[in-house]
Parts: structure tokens; C-alpha cells; sequence
């Protein structure tokens, strides 16, 4: 009786690992880009809710130091999303009825990046946009 594995069997199970590794590799990094996306879509809902508490007591909407001010938790001291994937800011129009919360994502090492959903933006009307790294709309595959 023998013991020990053939060649056949060892090369076997590597190439089983490899298959496995391709498959795994991608739906991982899937998984992050979704889960780092989530991060901007909380802060610009908690942003979206701030603004509409500030209108209203004000009958305007914010700018981001009176979003501060006034819901802390909407936008942090360094408006970054919670987990800090994205930089968040808040663009009001002049007659200040009209905003754009922006959550633009922070550059990582190159292979981490998020190309597709670079900008994610949501209106006073909860209207939802998102841009790739070339300006193309993303809108459909950002907000999911």
C-alpha cells in the first residue's frame, strides 16, 4: 500500500486553487468598491436629511459651514464620508433654494481605485447622478 499524492493529484489541486483565485480575486474587489460606494451614498442621505431639517427652520438650505454647525454627524470637521472613502462638499446656489451634495472619492494606490463611480452627487429634489473618471454618467451603475 502506498502513501503520498501522484503528480496528477498535486496538479490537480492547483489548478483547482488557480480557478478558484481568478474567480475569488475579482468578486472580492466587487464586494469593496460596493461597500466603499455605500459609504458615499450614507453621507450624502445624511447630508440630503441635514438640509432639509435646515430649510425647514431657515426656508434656505445650507452652505457646508452651516451644515456643520448645525447637524455635526451630517458632515464631519474634514468632510469625509464615514469610513473616509470620499470627500464630501456642498454646493448651494446664490439664491440658496437649490443645492448638490458632491461625495468625490479620495485617490487610493492605483489598483484600488474607483474609476466608475469617481463622483456621486444628489440634489434638493433627491434627484441622484454619479460620474465615471472620464465624465461619462454612471448614474444607473452607482446608485444600485
Amino acid at each position: 500500500m502506498k502513501h503520498g499524492l501522484t503528480v496528477k493529484e498535486v496538479l490537480t489541486a492547483i489548478v483547482v486553487l488557480v480557478v478558484i483565485t481568478a474567480v475569488a480575486i475579482p468578486m472580492w474587489r466587487t464586494h469593496q468598491l460596493r461597500v466603499h460606494r455605500q459609504d458615499a451614498m450614507d453621507a450624502l442621505r445624511a447630508i440630503q436629511a441635514a438640509e432639509d431639517v435646515y430649510f425647514g427652520k431657515h426656508a434656505r438650505y445650507a452652505d457646508e459651514a452651516q451644515l456643520r454647525a448645525s447637524a455635526p454627524k451630517a458632515l464631519s470637521a474634514k468632510a469625509r464620508s464615514p469610513r473616509g472613502y470620499y470627500l464630501l462638499t456642498v454646493e448651494k446656489s446664490a439664491d440658496e433654494l437649490t443645492y448638490s451634495a458632491v461625495a468625490r472619492v479620495i485617490p487610493l494606490e492605483a489598483e484600488a481605485a474607483d474609476t466608475r463611480c469617481v463622483e456621486l452627487r444628489i440634489d434638493q429634489n433627491g434627484r441622484r447622478f454619479a460620474a465615471d473618471a472620464d465624465g461619462v454618467d454612471r448614474s444607473a451603475d452607482c446608485w444600485h
